[in-house]
């Protein structure tokens, strides 16, 4: 069993290009199902991210692949504009 603090505190990498992605901010929980429907990371926005709106990423509990002891690897699916330009 794993606690709740313990996902908040490994790093989230994406399978698809080994980039690190951030640490999650918040889970989404299903109290009902009693289960976790998802991670929110904070979005990755530039050098002067810190004087914009901060923007969060979800990613579903089906684009994670595997929880290990110091990392989180998911895949995130890319929007079709990036996949086209």
């Amino acid at each position: 069993m794993m606690k709740t603090s313990e996902l908040t505190s490994k790093d989230v990498v994406d399978i698809s290009n080994g980039k690190r992605l951030g640490e999650i901010v918040d889970i989404d929980i299903d109290l009902s199902a009693g289960k976790i429907n998802g991670i929110v990371i904070p979005k990755q926005t530039g050098v002067f991210s810190f004087l914009s709106k901060q923007e969060n990423t979800y990613i579903s509990w089906e684009d994670i692949h595997k929880i290990g002891s110091d990392v989180i690897l998911v895949k995130v699916m890319k929007p079709e504009s990036e996949l086209m330009g």
